[in-house]
């Protein structure tokens, strides 16, 4: 299964502020800079992860984004999902319908290979993710004009 780069991005800008651990609130463009993706993407993703209730925000001077517990203890397969939408593997309608919808085996083999793949990342949390060695290279991502 192939995640959409908008969800790695999600996924990724999570990490970053579950390191952070709330002692220093990050920006979305701190975030894009870090992650060396452009800020609209990083925006847009940072939108949906605020109405999913896994990242909050607070403005004004020393504003900035931050994981809420939900987010910190959000399970890595259950944040996919949200975040993909309840699309199948494999697209059997649509514009040009498969003429073997009807009685395909395929299609619930590929289902079947999804539940699985959920399954082995609800194994793991965002704070699973960020242990070391990821959590200290994390921490050490800068903007592209930084060393």
């Amino acid at each position: 299964m192939q995640l959409t780069k908008y969800t790695d991005l999600a996924l990724r800008a999570v990490m970053r502020l579950a390191v952070t651990d709330g002692r220093a609130l990050l920006t979305t463009r701190e975030i894009a800079e870090a992650m060396r993706v452009p800020y609209t993407h990083t925006a847009k993703a940072i939108a949906h992860l605020q109405h999913l209730g896994v990242v909050e925000s607070r403005r004004g001077r020393g504003g900035g984004l931050s994981l809420t517990d939900r987010g910190r203890s959000a399970r890595v397969g259950e944040l996919i999902r949200e975040l993909e939408g309840d699309r199948e593997a494999v697209a059997c309608e649509g514009a040009n319908p498969c003429p073997l919808a009807g009685g395909c085996r395929l299609r619930h083999a590929f289902r079947e290979a999804q539940r699985a793949f959920y399954a082995s990342l609800d194994r793991f949390t965002v704070q699973d993710l960020v242990a070391s060695p990821t959590g200290p290279v994390l921490l050490s991502l800068t903007g592209p004009h930084h060393p």
